[in-house]
């Protein structure tokens, strides 16, 4: 992988991860009601003007994503300008991958008496389903010019198989 870095990619579920760590999982309701919401209005229902990526209630910025279903792997590419590698975490459990990050932007301008600031900085997460069972263990995943890109092999009986047809 020319001029790419490499992010990280967990495995298992949260409260997997969680106990792994010697610690505990946390399970916030009110950020699930938000999810709730989200899914049963439609996003950005609460927010008519939009913006660079859509909002998810508690969990902040969420990126948008694709998800491509390929004959033996799976590609989710996901849009992140401006967001360093370091302040992303990809993970992966069952059937869903989530991507986790923080943003950190500031900008200034000076012009004579005019003293302009501007900082923003925030998380975002975003939790996708997969369209069949993938492959863990040989995940990998990139990240060039505010895109990651993660590849996922499809386990051996998720793969697109041919049938002949037979003639009688």
């Amino acid at each position: 992988m020319t001029d790419q870095e490499k992010v990280p990619v967990r495995t298992g579920t949260p409260e997997e991860r969680a106990v792994s760590r010697g610690g505990t999982f946390a399970y916030d309701p009110f950020e699930q009601m938000d999810r709730l919401f989200d899914r049963l209005m439609g996003g950005g229902w609460m927010r008519p003007m939009g913006g660079l990526w859509p909002q998810t209630g508690a969990a902040g910025r969420a990126p948008r994503m694709d998800v491509i279903d390929r004959d033996n792997d799976i590609l989710v590419r996901a849009e992140i300008p401006g967001v360093a590698k370091e302040d992303l975490d990809l993970s992966l459990n069952d059937r869903t991958v989530t991507l986790r990050g923080t943003v950190r932007r500031e900008q200034k301008k000076e012009e004579g008496d005019y003293y302009f600031a501007e900082t923003s900085q925030g998380e975002f997460s975003r939790t996708v389903a997969l369209p069949a069972e993938v492959d863990g263990s040989k995940a990998k995943a990139s990240y060039r010019d505010g895109v990651v890109e993660l590849t996922l092999p499809k386990a051996e009986t998720a793969k697109r198989h041919r049938i002949p047809i037979e003639s009688e």
